[in-house]
């Protein structure tokens, strides 16, 4: 089921690794590749989860990730819940997938395709890594974000208004490559702020993990994940 403990020690940190997914398999091997050498060189008691959407509508991570975090906590009382694209690699093995005790923290504060910069200031996607008490206090992600772009910064603004602040890792060590294995696509500039759709500061209250809907499929142990399917 994708779940790992240091056989030679008892680990500080349990982690959820939660990725939300559909049809990009090469992405996932690459990412499974790295993902669990990087995680067991950091002694960490961690279980990757795979939340799959079916069907051919738009795609909602958001959704896909409350989804994960409702499943995941089934399992485990964790200490942090990493949120992870599946397209990005870290470089840094000091990078470490543990939560900040106070505050969300967002991990890939350098990526390659933004020149190892942050696209706008308040950026919150690709990797970032909340404690349970956080996800819980800022209702979780929004579940009305269909198709691509936008929720992030639903995400970063529903921070600010449960009493939080962002910390991120320092670019030194919140790097990682994006790969991308179908450039033709990437039209426009990737970097430009998607326009945000929703009044979050009327929304984010009613809309999150207190009103999730959802229909489980199936949850399936892979030897290198855990694969909760959904509607």
């Amino acid at each position: 089921g994708g779940h790992y403990r240091p056989p030679h020690c008892f680990a500080r940190y349990k982690s959820a690794i939660l990725v939300a997914y559909r049809n990009q398999e090469k992405y996932l091997r690459h990412l499974l590749y790295y993902i669990h050498p990087f995680l067991q060189r950091q002694q960490l008691s961690y279980t990757i989860y795979l939340i799959e959407q079916v069907g051919t509508g738009s795609f909602n991570r958001a959704k896909l990730l409350n989804v994960g975090v409702r499943e995941a906590m089934k399992d485990e009382e964790w200490d942090c819940l990493v949120l992870h694209d599946v397209d990005l690699v870290p470089e840094n093995d000091y990078n470490l997938y543990i939560c900040d005790e106070y505050y969300p923290k967002h991990m890939a504060s350098a990526m390659d395709k933004f020149q190892y910069t942050l696209p706008y200031k308040s950026y919150f996607g690709g990797v970032s890594a909340l404690t349970p008490e956080h996800y819980m206090k800022m209702n979780g992600f929004p579940n009305t974000y269909w198709g691509d772009g936008g929720e992030n910064d639903d995400i970063a603004t529903r921070i600010h208004l449960a009493g939080m602040k962002i910390v991120r890792t320092s670019p030194h060590l919140g790097r990682y490559r994006v790969m991308d294995y179908n450039e033709e696509t990437e039209t426009q500039e990737p970097w430009r702020r998607p326009p945000s759709r929703h009044n979050t500061r009327k929304t984010w209250k009613a809309d999150g993990m207190n009103t999730l809907q959802f229909k489980l499929l199936s949850r399936t142990k892979h030897p290198l994940y855990t694969k909760i399917t959904v509607d």
